[in-house]
């Protein structure tokens, strides 16, 4: 198997050259990493290539690395029901960069880059409706950044006393857990 990815990531790597800066097999699976620039080129050539048929869009997800220069990485990940194959491109870009959309190849990415910007702020060019999926559309900031704090935000929450929405300051009461080690189904010794 390891073999027939290493093969495949050959394959795309002779048909790609430069709009590809690497191809690895890692725990059974193939990534390839691909500038930002040439990612919708990418994911096209992936799709309609005869001998790939990577249509199916499977999940984009984002990955935050507050260290680096290039600070996101958008992950995709994309199925060949055609050849029973599974590949996983990654794009490095830094805040402020749009990453191309690629809802016009695939229906699913609407949704799924909607959800990449809410989370962590990556900015998709060309998006029809780029807005907030999972937060309050009066929600500040993305959360799944490694950088967002924690307390100094409002929540938002159904108040049955009230019986209407209140917003309050978010409080974390319990700075930390001590954990006993001991299995809740075995019970206390």
């Amino acid at each position: 198997m390891a073999n027939q990815l290493k093969e495949l990531g050959e394959r795309i790597a002779k048909s790609l050259k430069q709009d590809l800066l690497d191809a690895e097999v890692r725990l059974g699976e193939l990534s390839i990493h691909v500038p930002r620039e040439a990612s919708a080129n990418v994911l096209t050539f992936l799709r309609v290539a005869a001998d790939l048929q990577f249509k199916q869009l499977i999940d984009i997800c984002g990955v935050d690395y507050p260290e680096k220069s290039l600070r996101f990485e958008v992950v995709y990940h994309l199925l060949s029901l055609r050849f029973n194959r599974r590949i996983r491109i990654k794009i490095e870009t830094a805040e402020g960069l749009s990453v191309p959309s690629v809802t016009g190849l695939f229906k699913a990415a609407n949704w799924f880059e909607r959800e990449v910007w809410d989370m962590y702020g990556v900015t998709f060019s060309g998006h029809p409706d780029l807005r907030r999926l999972l937060t309050d559309y009066g929600f500040e900031g993305h959360p799944l950044r490694k950088d967002f704090p924690l307390t100094g935000y409002l929540e938002m929450r159904y108040d049955p006393e009230q019986m209407r929405v209140v917003y309050e300051p978010v409080q974390l009461p319990q700075a930390f857990r001590d954990f006993d080690f001991l299995s809740p189904w075995e019970g206390m010794t």
